[in-house]
C-alpha cells in the first residue's frame, strides 16, 4: 500500500514538488526523531516492567513530555521552513507536524494494547493507518490536489485511529496528559545515551543519501533516491516484528534469563528468516519495483535496490539484537555501537560513492547494516553469555537464500513470475532443511500433522 501511494504521488506531482514533498516529510521526520529521542522505546521498557500503580502514572508524564516536545519541535521546524524554503512549505510542514502530534498521542493510548502484547490490535492499527492514507492518496489525485493537501493527509487519518483506540482502551487507565518538570528530569537523565543512540540510529540510513548529494551526481542522487523510498516504506516492517517482543524482553531481562534467552533465540530465528526472504525478493523484485515506482526513466535504480535490500534483511536481525541490549538496559553500549556503526557507515559509503555513485553507496550501506547487527549480536553475548544464540537454522537459511536468488537467470520471464518462483524455492529449501523454529509449526493448524505423516511414510 505504501508503494501504490508512492508512485502515485510520483506521476502526479513530478520531479520538483515530489523534491519539495520529500523536504518536508524529512523535516517532519527529524522532529519526530528528536522528540522521540528513544522515550517510546524505553518507555515501553519501564512500562513492561513495573507494578500497574505506577504503570500508568508514568505513561501519563510520557505523553505530556511527548506533546510538549512535539508541539515545540513543529512548531521550530515550521519557522525554518518558512525562512529556509517557503510559505508553501511551512504550510505542508504545519500540516503534517500537526499530523504527527495525533500519531504520538493514538501509540501512547495504544501502550496498555502492547505491554498485553494484544498485537492484533497493534498490527490492525498500522494496516488502517497505511489503508486510509494510500485511499485519500488516490482521491486527492484523482481531484487534481497540489502538494500541501497531501501533507495533510495524517491528520484525518491520525484522527480516524486515535479515536478507534481511545475507544478500545477507555477504563484501562487515564488518557489525560501530565505536565510535571520534576518527573520529566528524573525519566530522561538516566536515558540520555540512548538518546543520543536513538539521534544517531534516525541518521543511519540518511548518511548515504547526504554523502551521495556531496560526493555524487545529481542522477545517481536521483537513482538513490527513488531506491531509498521503496527501502524507507519497508523499514517500518521489521521494527513492527521485532519490536512487538520488546515487552517480553523487558520484562524477562531482570526476573527471568531463561524466559530472555528463549525469546531472544526464537525472535532472531525468525527474524533471520523473514529478513533473508525480504532481502532475496526485494533482490529479484527490483525491477518491478522500480517500475512502479519511478517508470522505465528510474530503471537504473534497480540494481541499486537489489543491494539496498541485504542491507533491509540485515535490519530484521539488528532490531533483535539492539532490543535486548535494550532490554537489558544497556543503554550507554547501544550509544557506543550506534555512534561506531555511524561513523564506519559514513567512511565506507563516501569513497565507494567515489568509485561507483549511487551502487557504491548502496554496497557501503549493506555492509555497514551487516556489521551493525553483528556487533550489536557480540555486545549481548559479553554481557550476558548464556544469550548466545543457536546457529542450527543458518546454513538451511543460507541455501534457501541461495536458491531463491536463482530465478534471477531466467531473465525471458516476467519478474512477477521470477518473484513468485523465487518465494517457492525459498520457502521450499526451509522446509526441507528444517530451518526454522518448531513453533512456528504450531501457528498452522494441521501443518504439522502433515509433515509429522510425510515423515513417517518417507
Amino acid at each position: 500500500m505504501g508503494v501504490l501511494a508512492v508512485s502515485l504521488l510520483f506521476r502526479h506531482l513530478g520531479v520538483v514538488a515530489i523534491g519539495q514533498y520529500t523536504t518536508a516529510l524529512s523535516l517532519v521526520a527529524i522532529v519526530a526523531a528528536v522528540s522521540d529521542l528513544g522515550m517510546t522505546a524505553v518507555g515501553v521498557r519501564e512500562l513492561s516492567r513495573r507494578p500497574p500503580e505506577e504503570r500508568w502514572p508514568l505513561a501519563r508524564q510520557l505523553l505530556g513530555l511527548r506533546i510538549t516536545m512535539t508541539s515545540f519541535g513543529g512548531a521550530v521546524i515550521v519557522v525554518v521552513a518558512w525562512l529556509v524554503y517557503s510559505p508553501t512549505l511551512a504550510a505542508g510542514v504545519a500540516l503534517a507536524s500537526v499530523g504527527l502530534l495525533l500519531q504520538v498521542t493514538q501509540e501512547n493510548f495504544a501502550l496498555p494494547l502492547l505491554i498485553g502484547l494484544r498485537l492484533g490490535w497493534i498490527a490492525a492499527f498500522e494496516t488502517s493507518r497505511l489503508l486510509l492514507t494510500t485511499l485519500l492518496t488516490i482521491v486527492l489525485v484523482i481531484a487534481g490536489a497540489t502538494l500541501v493537501p497531501f501533507l495533510g493527509i495524517s491528520i484525518p487519518v491520525g484522527i480516524a485511529i486515535l479515536v478507534v483506540t481511545a475507544v478500545l482502551v477507555r477504563g484501562t487507565h487515564s488518557l489525560k496528559p501530565a505536565f510535571s518538570f520534576t518527573s520529566w528530569r528524573a525519566f530522561i537523565r538516566p536515558m540520555l545515551p540512548y538518546s543520543a543512540a536513538a539521534a544517531a540510529a534516525m541518521l543511519y540510513f540518511r548518511i548515504s543519501i547526504l554523502l551521495v548529494s556531496v560526493l555524487g551526481s545529481a542522477r545517481e542522487l536521483g537513482y538513490f533516491g527513488a531506491s531509498f523510498r521503496i527501502i524507507e516504506v519497508l523499514v517500518v516492517v521489521p521494527g513492527l516484528l521485532v519490536g512487538s517482543a520488546l515487552p517480553i524482553f523487558a520484562h524477562a531481562a531482570g526476573r527471568d534469563p531463561d524466559r530472555l534467552g528463549y525469546g531472544l533465540g526464537r525472535v532472531f530465528e525468525v527474524a533471520l528468516i523473514v529478513g533473508s526472504w525480504v532481502a532475496v525478493s526485494t533482490a529479484v523484485g527490483a525491477p518491478l519495483a522500480i517500475a512502479i515506482v519511478g517508470g522505465p526513466k528510474f530503471a537504473p535504480a534497480a540494481p541499486v535496490l537489489a543491494v539496498q535490500g541485504i542491507a533491509l534483511g540485515a535490519l530484521f536481525v539488528s532490531q533483535v539484537w539492539a532490543n535486548g541490549l535494550l532490554g537489558l538496559g544497556a543503554y550507554r553500549v547501544i550509544l557506543m555501537i550506534n555512534l561506531g556503526g555511524l561513523a564506519f557507515a559514513a567512511a565506507l559509503v563516501a569513497p565507494l560513492v567515489l568509485v561507483d555513485g549511487a551502487q557504491g553507496a548502496a554496497i557501503g550501506t549493506a555492509i555497514g547494516e551487516i556489521a551493525l547487527a553483528t556487533a550489536q549480536c557480540l555486545a549481548v553475548i559479553h554481557r550476558r553469555p548464556q544469550l548466545r544464540p543457536s546457529l542450527r537454522i543458518v546454513p538451511g537459511v543460507a541455501l534457501a537464500a541461495a536458491l531463491g536468488l536463482a530465478p534471477l537467470a531466467l531473465t525471458g520471464i516476467p519478474v512477477f513470475a521470477r518473484l513468485l518462483i523465487s518465494t517457492v524455492l525459498f520457502g521450499a529449501a526451509v522446509l526441507v532443511t528444517r530451518a526454522y523454529p518448531p513453533e512456528l509449526i504450531e501457528l498452522v493448524p494441521g501443518l504439522r500433522r502433515r509433515i509429522r505423516f510425510a515423515g513417517l511414510k518417507g
